[in-house]
């Protein structure tokens, strides 16, 4: 319903898409920023940005679409905010990563192939694994934090989170994608 108001280009569109989606949008920015006028920033940036790209894009997925879009924005933020020194939590949720995704893809391997190659490896793995890594790498959220939202000890989570690292940097291997 909210895409196709968008695609009227009624202005109602915005409106809809903040009352349904702006509490999760205010904790991915929250997630990455600390300030809540740079979280608001970011959070009302992206709504201008999506009424600006529908149409002509037309997501599968606006809420991932969404997220998206603030979590890039939250970042830009916090690069901008603090000269490229990031908050410790989202400092140490990007190294792990970098443990196995290559800084730069190959140039015959684009970004969206990449994003692409880690989506279908998502999609294998079994349901508490799979929102155990989204929780950390996509939310942001830290290893007590995603604990408390399973019933898990923090331990096991980064057990878990280390066995997928270990397992997306076998499966990227696979598809082209060399980390070294």
């Amino acid at each position: 319903m909210i895409i196709e108001l968008f695609r009227k280009r009624d202005e109602q569109a915005i409106a809809e898409l903040k009352m349904k989606y702006d509490k999760l949008c205010t904790y991915v920015a929250g997630n990455i920023l600390s300030r809540r006028e740079d979280v608001e920033e970011c959070v009302n940036s992206a709504y201008f940005d999506i009424w600006g790209k529908i149409p002509p894009e037309i997501p599968n997925d606006l809420k991932t679409y969404l997220c998206r879009i603030v979590k890039n924005k939250a970042i830009d933020r916090l690069k901008y905010n603090s000269a490229d020194k990031r908050s410790a939590q989202l400092t140490v949720s990007l190294d792990e990563l970098a443990e196995c995704i290559p800084d730069r893809a190959d140039e015959e391997l684009s970004a969206a192939q990449l994003a692409e190659a880690i989506s279908s490896f998502l999609r294998t793995q079994d349901e508490k694994h799979r929102k155990v890594f989204v929780r950390r790498y996509w939310y942001g959220d830290s290893l007590a934090r995603i604990a408390e939202l399973y019933s898990m000890n923090e331990k096991t989570v980064a057990t878990y989170l280390f066995r997928t690292r270990e397992k997306l940097r076998v499966y990227l291997r696979k598809e082209g994608f060399d980390h070294e």
